[in-house]
């Protein structure tokens, strides 16, 4: 029996349907970006890539939390 994803990575099927791009390309487009604050981030994703709050919220948290090991 597989568990189901938990926290912002139960998004993720759901953000690759609908935006037609892998996670890992959206974790590494927000390491790549020169913005910091976890506003900032969201806000960019929305703006320059057209995701919704839900889906940009629930990347950065997952990516903000991959690279300080929480």
């Amino acid at each position: 029996m597989t568990s189901a994803a938990r926290g912002p990575a139960s998004y993720f099927p759901s953000i690759e349907k609908k935006y037609g791009r892998p996670i890992e390309e959206w974790i590494d487009l927000i390491r790549a970006s020169p913005l910091t604050k976890h506003s900032e981030l969201v806000t960019w994703l929305k703006t320059a890539h057209q995701l919704g709050h839900g889906h940009a919220n629930a990347l950065v948290a997952h990516t903000r939390a991959q690279d300080t090991g929480n």
